[in-house]
């Protein structure tokens, strides 16, 4: 199978080129600036996706049997930052691939975000729950995915996933990534108490992307995350824990969302995804926080200051 990955050297478009490497397909990756080589991509292009006629040439000229659109503005306050750029990536894109999709036959994977939704139930959201995003980059990803939806019924699939942990090409984009930048600098992390997130790895949700990739028959909007529902406090911990760390090398602040009331506005309290209807379908199983921790690596950049720490 021939692969179009948009955002191929980010978190999950890196690890979705590893796995669709090892299952044998070949990956055109398509990046911004970065310099380096990507395990797994077979063809690397330099576009900017912002571009819609770029984009378009080089669907068609790749012309392949799957588009995978790991691209995105992210990080809410970027969006806030830079709405316009925000709009491009995460409206505008997947709108043009769903429209492509549809001309080539091509199946779509795009990929969404559980912040489409308020935070504020008490049990697990499902697909067909209403959406409430109450900041701009929740209202994008869902403008996007509605595009996509709207654009290319027949072929394309929308996976909303939760907040990722897992090995970066740069080793600074993933939550114990970030964590580990902060211990490095001599930083304490403030993680709140009372925010719940249900982590996955990158390279677990790559694995169920590929998967898709594969399963033509499965459409629509679905959920995808790891199996426990923690506070983000309590993730921090169990990550310094997993690596050895002490809390005098790794220091954690408790906060609660009660200590930013201003910041907490634009924060959901709680993301539980019911995944089930996703996972009862596919190979590919969620994992738990142990699992996941248990597959990953010492961020590059903090190397040194780790194993001065040991």
């Amino acid at each position: 199978m021939n692969l179009f990955l948009t955002g191929a050297s980010g978190l999950v478009g890196s690890a979705v080129a590893r796995a669709a490497a090892r299952r044998g397909h070949r990956v055109t990756g398509v990046v911004g600036r970065f310099p380096g080589e990507i395990a797994g991509v077979s063809k690397t292009l330099a576009l900017d996706l912002a571009r819609e006629a770029a984009v378009s040439s080089a669907v068609l000229d790749a012309f392949p049997d799957a588009i995978v659109n790991c691209a995105a503005v992210s990080v809410p306050e970027k969006c806030d930052s830079d709405p316009a750029l925000a709009q491009a990536l995460n409206v505008a894109l997947p709108a043009t691939l769903a429209r492509l999709a549809h001309h080539v036959s091509a199946r779509l994977v795009h990929i969404s975000s559980e912040q489409v939704f308020a935070g504020t139930k008490t049990t697990p959201y499902r697909a067909d729950d209403p959406v409430a995003p109450i900041n701009l980059y929740g209202r994008q990803k869902l403008d996007g995915e509605r595009a996509v939806q709207a654009a290319a019924p027949d072929f394309a699939v929308t996976i909303r996933a939760p907040l990722l942990m897992g090995d970066s090409a740069g080793g600074q984009r993933s939550t114990h990534e970030r964590l580990f930048a902060d211990w490095a600098a001599g930083r304490t992390p403030r993680l709140y108490t009372d925010e719940f997130r249900q982590v996955c790895t990158a390279e677990n949700l790559a694995e169920v992307i590929v998967e898709l990739c594969e399963r033509r028959d499965l459409r629509g909007v679905f959920h995808w995350a790891g199996t426990e529902l923690l506070s983000r406090y309590e993730i921090g911990r169990r990550v310094r824990e997993h690596f050895k760390l002490s809390e005098r090398q790794a220091p954690l602040a408790a906060i609660t969302r009660a200590d930013t009331p201003e910041v907490a506005q634009k924060r959901q309290p709680c993301l539980a995804l019911d995944i089930s209807p996703l996972a009862g379908k596919l190979k590919t199983r969620p994992q738990s926080l142990a699992e996941q921790l248990a597959g990953m690596k010492i961020p590059p950049p903090c190397r040194e200051w780790y194993l001065s720490n040991r």
